[in-house]
């Protein structure tokens, strides 16, 4: 069953378990090892107050565990969450269940940057200054409007398998759907939400899972009343700079475009928002339909094209015919301001930093998640501790490299994946 949802699209984020294996005893009967020994659920409650311009609202903070059950009735895996409820009882509240993407992220960006009521201060692009950090009121939060619950996917945050099952049966486009829906659906059953309007809420891979979700869950008879996609990738044929792959180049030109005018590397004559419609219109009529040209460009074309791609984004001209008029984003981020000895960021093309020299493809880090992941850490692991009152000495996996590294993408026939149908 499918069903249309209304989307809303937003322009603005993605561990390792901790295993102790016990002992092997030289008796013939062994110690079950702590891989296999399954904790209890568990959930923590407080209560709070919060002051926002208008009013100021009381609300409860649950942060727990939920446990996902495999075939066999058996505890799979443990969901770590954090919910925020403001008026119990309403059946007309609605409640928006979060994450983040990566794949391998956990929840805290969403959480403690844009949508809890609660954030870290930070300030555009000037990274804070050493801890402490300050933990305030997120004046924009939407919890005015809805409960939301934060998930963290097996293996992020605090979410691990259990029992006898492993992380990678849950590093997949498919898995990783069935167990965040699971969770969903075991989260309406405890708190008898069924009949509050539901939204999803996720960003980057996370509008991935979003959006695959909406279909899986309305397939299981959850109806969902709305998306909100935030940095959307939907079809990967749209951001993989592979070999023969020409759409994303004429797609990130806006981007790449809004990049340098903020950084000044192109003229300021005319304002932002005319800039990159100006960008967004040469792509569309020229740039695309010149890369599907391919070796029948005529070099004149070629060098006018150049020319004009050199205008709109501050790189060379000479550096786009070297690169056949396609510079994926980790060449871009290193040009950009090679000349003053910067990169800028990927995740976000504000931030700037250097490298250990000028030289190479693309830069050695990327400076907008070094300035971030410093403070989201901390802030994160004392508000649990210190507000929400956890007792949990096992590390928050903010950002998983070991789930982003060994996801498997390939289940789709058709080569990328493409979850925009699952929204019709």
């Amino acid at each position: 069953m499918r069903r249309v949802v209304k989307t809303l699209l937003l322009l603005t984020l993605t561990g390792f378990a901790s295993w102790t294996f016990a002992e092997t005893s030289r008796a013939p009967q062994t110690k079950p090892s702590q891989d296999t020994v399954v904790p209890k659920e568990w959930v923590k409650s407080t209560k709070h107050k919060l002051r926002f311009a208008t009013s100021t609202i009381q609300y409860e903070a649950h942060i727990g565990e939920l446990h996902l059950k495999d075939r066999k009735g058996k505890p799979k895996a443990a969901i770590f969450y954090t919910a925020y409820f403001k008026k119990r009882g309403d059946k007309n509240r609605p409640v928006t269940f979060v994450f983040n993407g990566g794949p391998g992220s956990s929840s805290v960006w969403l959480h403690m940057g844009l949508m809890g009521p609660k954030m870290v201060a930070f300030k555009g692009t000037q990274a804070p200054p050493p801890a402490p950090y300050q933990i305030v009121a997120n004046q924009h939060s939407p919890f005015l409007a809805s409960d939301m619950v934060f998930i963290d996917p097996v293996g992020t945050g605090f979410s691990r398998p259990l029992g006898e099952h492993k992380l990678d049966e849950f590093l997949s486009v498919q898995a990783d759907v069935q167990s965040v829906g699971d969770f969903i659906v075991r989260f309406l059953n405890e708190h008898n939400l069924w009949n509050h309007p539901k939204f999803l809420a996720g960003e980057s891979y996370g509008t991935t899972r979003a959006a695959a979700l909406v279909n899986h869950l309305q397939n299981r008879g959850v109806a969902i009343n709305g998306v909100v996609l935030i940095s959307p990738i939907l079809n990967f044929q749209t951001a993989r700079f592979s070999i023969g792959n020409d759409t994303p180049y004429p797609l990130f030109l806006p981007t790449y475009a809004a990049t340098a005018w903020f950084h000044k590397k192109v003229a300021q004559d005319i304002g932002l928002a005319d800039f990159v419609e100006k960008a967004r219109r040469f792509a569309t009529q020229v740039y695309w339909p010149a890369l599907i040209q391919g070796d029948r460009l005529a070099d004149d074309a070629k060098r006018k094209i150049a020319n004009e791609l050199a205008t709109l984004t501050g790189i060379r001209p000479e550096f786009w015919l070297q690169s056949n008029l396609r510079v994926p984003i980790w060449r871009f981020v290193k040009e950009l301001r090679r000349d003053e000895g910067l990169t800028v960021g990927r995740l976000d093309t504000r931030f700037t930093g250097f490298d250990r020299d000028n030289a190479g493809e693309s830069f050695e880090f990327d400076p907008s998640y070094a300035a971030i992941v410093g403070p989201y850490t901390a802030a994160v692991n004392y508000y649990f501790r210190a507000e929400l009152g956890l007792e949990e000495n096992r590390e928050y996996e903010i950002l998983s490299f070991k789930v982003n590294r060994e996801w498997k993408w390939h289940e789709n026939a058709d080569g990328f994946v493409n979850v925009a149908e699952d929204l019709r």
